[in-house]
């Protein structure tokens, strides 16, 4: 049950990350972990193809150091998704963690 709630939370880090800059898998597997989620690609890459799918995300593709890597950027539907959460995530702190 624990994880269906962190999956909300990895979803999120990931739209905010791709806000900022174009990311990739690996990159964003080291992010999580700073942040405690140690997910593996495995449970990564479904998440990114579902925010694809979802159009909250576009993909560019590139070739680094002779290898294809596949970089995300948010789109504009994925902001104004990152925007309500980002109101909703306020109002959840002033409740839940300041008792307000």
């Amino acid at each position: 049950m624990i994880i269906d709630f962190f999956l909300g939370f990895i979803k999120i880090h990931i739209l905010y990350h791709a806000s900022k800059e174009p990311v990739f898998g690996l990159e964003l597997i080291k992010e999580l972990a700073r942040h405690g989620y140690h997910i593996s690609p495995g449970t990564l890459y479904p998440i990114l193809h579902r925010l694809l799918n979802e159009e909250y995300l576009t993909i560019e593709t590139k070739v680094v150091n002779g290898k294809v890597r596949k970089y995300y950027r948010i789109t504009a539907r994925g902001k104004r998704a990152l925007k309500e959460c980002t109101g909703k995530i306020h109002e959840l702190v002033e409740e839940v963690v300041e008792g307000r």
